[in-house]
């Protein structure tokens, strides 16, 4: 009985801090513009299911896509053993489907542990891949810090998990379930001759570890890249469906020009002068930008495809979204700390550069590569409108168009009377 009210304190408050936590992010998103992106919603199913679920584009790169499946179909499987386990923990059974399901009890067992050993196996293989071979685009500077940390401690917590799960199943083979278990056969020699009371404090040490790691990562998610698992599937429904490139005059621009030109025209009814132009802060982007900074999964291909990352210039696409993420959550601890009114004196172009915006060719292979359909070009575009239309500060190049298009009414700099001079020469 002790033993089920541990249980069941443990799983209540972490329950409780997650639905904290991923209300906290919530908040953080709706901080956003409103942006209605619903339309379509047969073609939305379909592109979640593409993306998310079939994880189309991971395969444009079929090493890691490979052992990212193993990883991915193991967290979704192997947690289907982990509502036994809760089952277990609440009623105190010890493995309540057995008696059920009979042989295809093992059946699922077995398959279980094939995922875990594959699992196991592709926890390595990144490890690897990050420490040993070290691909440049998991090295890269942008992942400085916590986001290696971050990554390394996921891989150390399945390694863990999975390790739990196995070595609950070998102890537990050998004390009192019989059954085709195949990885835990492997190892059931080392475990022989053991005492019963031995096995059982393996297998009960093994099978807390395992719930206990599982509430762990629950929490921890929330303030990991690895919460894109969870955001994937509503950030790839909710993304655009518009063709790559397809720019959408500011409504507000339109209305002011319109006015200017025309002296005797009147303003629509209700109509509001824009206080502002561009992004300055998160506040002025959309609650889809916002959620597409949460549902980075830093892995840098869009840095790796990156024209001007790849010529050695300042900017970093991945960069650009964990900046919008980090200067987010700054403004979710503001909001916590002092109360929804409350601005401090930064926004998000202190945490991003002019040179990092004005870099960008606005070629969308940041946003092609992306395997969750982050658009990062679309924060770099509109810190742009702000730099230019707010703060008048833009490259010398562009200024001079600028000048070319009101007073000639083209980016050169000849009057309009002289275009058509090129056709009467020679």
């Amino acid at each position: 009985m002790i033993s089920q009210i541990v249980f069941i304190v443990l799983f209540g408050v972490a329950v409780y801090f997650f639905i904290k936590n991923v209300s906290r992010i919530r908040r953080n998103i709706f901080l956003g513009k409103e942006e209605k992106l619903n339309d379509n919603p047969s073609l939305r199913w379909k592109n979640m299911g593409m993306m998310a679920l079939g994880q189309k584009k991971m395969f444009d790169r079929p090493l890691s896509a490979i052992f990212h499946l193993l990883i991915y179909v193991g967290f979704v499987l192997i947690n289907l053993e982990v509502l036994e386990i809760l089952i277990d923990g609440i009623l105190g059974t010890h493995r309540v489907f057995k008696d059920y399901l009979g042989g295809f009890y093992f059946f699922m067992i077995g398959f279980f542990e094939l995922l875990a050993l594959g699992v196991l196996i592709a926890c390595i293989a990144f490890l690897f891949r990050r420490y040993i071979s070290r691909v440049p685009r998991l090295v890269h500077k942008d992942l400085e810090g916590f986001p290696v940390k971050d990554a390394t401690m996921i891989l150390g917590i399945e390694i863990v998990l999975m390790g739990a799960v196995l070595l609950m199943n070998i102890a537990d083979r050998e004390l009192q379930v019989s059954g085709n278990m195949p990885v835990s056969g492997l190892f059931a020699p080392w475990f022989m001759g053991m005492d019963d009371s031995t096995l059982h404090i393996i297998e009960r040490v093994a099978w807390w570890s395992h719930l206990v790691g599982i509430l762990l990562f629950l929490n921890y998610l929330p303030f990991s890249k690895h919460f894109h698992i969870i955001l994937a599937f509503p950030n790839t429904w909710y993304a655009s469906l518009k063709p790559k490139g397809d720019f959408e005059n500011l409504p507000s621009v339109q209305q002011e020009v319109s006015l200017m030109l025309d002296p005797s025209a009147q303003p629509p009814e209700g109509y509001v002068p824009p206080e502002s132009f561009g992004v300055r802060d998160v506040y002025d982007l959309s609650w889809k930008n916002l959620m597409d900074a949460y549902s980075c999964t830093e892995c840098g291909r869009c840095t790796s495809v990156c024209p001007a990352n790849i010529t050695g210039k300042l900017l970093s696409p991945r960069r650009i979204v964990m900046q919008v993420r980090d200067r987010l959550e700054e403004v979710g601890r503001n909001i916590d700390s002092h109360g929804k009114a409350y601005r401090d004196d930064k926004d998000l172009h202190s945490y991003i550069s002019a040179e990092e915006l004005w870099a960008c060719t606005t070629c969308n292979a940041c946003v092609e590569a992306c395997p969750v359909q982050i658009n990062p070009m679309e924060v770099i575009y509109d810190m742009r409108q702000y730099l230019v239309m707010e703060k008048s500060e833009s490259p010398a190049e562009l200024n001079s168009m600028f000048t070319n298009l009101e007073n000639n009414g083209a980016p050169w700099q000849f009057s309009a009377m002289d275009r058509g001079n090129w056709t009467k020469e020679g």
